[in-house]
């Protein structure tokens, strides 16, 4: 790397002041030659900076430079290549994407990958943003009185996106070195679970078909909410998504018989549900469970103990940080945040 011109003034006026170039080169940390190369270029041009040099020009103008930039400003997900298309019919200038890339980098920008989330219309960013509004001076006790319920399905052979495989040069394609992939990832267990500050509910392996709001009623609000309700108190609310089974028009009526708060929950919010990190810790687990579920009924056995083995304190530490979630959704006027 070329020193600056400021590293260079250091270099000359070190050596000016007497010190030998071995000492500068201790000093700043600088290799020797390169302490040469800055000395004798001062001692002929006077200059600190270095030589123009006579490689090749650059292709683009300032003026291309700003329209790859605008261009990459307004559409974050453009790609090299179309970008580049861009600049050609536009500018009518000829360039290769690698360019494009290089341009980009000396503006800052890296490829990476996008953060995951739903995608959120009007509605649901008004929405998001009342319901923070809303929780605003809630505190860590306001918190605890919620109960945080949602359904996750695991799959027997889900992929974690960090397989990996030992080959050598040339064996790209044999046999041995392929991933074969298998619908429904081998099968898939749905279950249902709910945490709150002090505890968490039983977790339900929902078998035997899809989730409806009769059997929602039936084997998940009759069998474990109603009776988790008085351990939280009188000042029980139940936290579910907006999920068809959940929104039914017989699941509030259902609700209100046996005297149980809903709160509202914003459409599209699974960002701002703790429970989540809580099925991705669970899956994390699964994963590293030894030995590796082989069936769905083993599957089944090891998502309960699994669950049952997460520390409580875990739970505790997501549901204190409701705060600072609905914090962030303010700050992004509804919009999608880092949870």
């Amino acid at each position: 790397m070329p020193l600056s011109a400021t590293d260079a003034a250091r270099v000359v006026a070190l050596i000016e002041d007497g010190r030998s170039q071995r000492y500068v080169s201790r000093v700043l940390n600088i290799p020797r030659t390169t302490i040469q190369r800055v000395v004798q270029r001062y001692m002929e041009t006077g200059l600190y900076s270095r030589r123009p040099g006579s490689g090749r020009k650059r292709s683009l103008s300032q003026q291309d430079e700003s329209f790859i930039v605008l261009r990459t400003l307004r559409n974050r997900h453009a790609t090299a290549v179309q970008t580049r298309n861009d600049v050609q019919e536009v500018r009518q200038v000829n360039m290769s994407a690698r360019t494009v890339i290089r341009r980009l980098h000396e503006h800052g920008f890296r490829a990476r990958r996008p953060l995951k989330g739903p995608a959120l219309e009007r509605e649901h960013r008004v929405a998001r943003l009342l319901f923070a509004q809303e929780h605003a001076n809630w505190t860590e006790a306001d918190w605890g009185r919620v109960l945080f319920t949602d359904e996750s399905r695991f799959g027997l052979k889900s992929p974690d996106g960090r397989e990996r495989v030992w080959r050598r040069p040339g064996e790209r394609n044999i046999p041995c070195t392929f991933s074969s992939r298998e619908s429904f990832q081998g099968g898939s267990v749905m279950v249902w679970g709910g945490i709150s500050y002090k505890a968490r509910t039983e977790l339900v392996c929902i078998e035997g078909g899809s989730l409806n709001h009769i059997r929602y009623i039936e084997e998940i609000l009759g069998e474990h909410v109603v009776p988790y309700a008085p351990y939280i108190g009188e000042d029980f609310i139940l936290m579910q998504d907006n999920a068809r089974p959940h929104a039914a028009r017989a699941v509030d009526e259902y609700l209100d018989r046996v005297g149980l708060t809903r709160m509202e929950w914003p459409a599209r919010s699974p960002d701002i549900n703790p429970i989540e990190h809580i099925w991705d810790m669970l899956g994390k687990h699964v994963r590293h469970h030894i030995p590796s579920p082989s069936n769905l009924h083993e599957l089944r056995n090891v998502l309960k103990e699994e669950w049952d083995n997460i520390e409580q304190g875990e739970i505790q530490s997501l549901i204190n940080g409701m705060n600072r979630r609905v914090i962030a959704l303010m700050h992004a006027r509804g919009g999608n945040t880092p949870y």
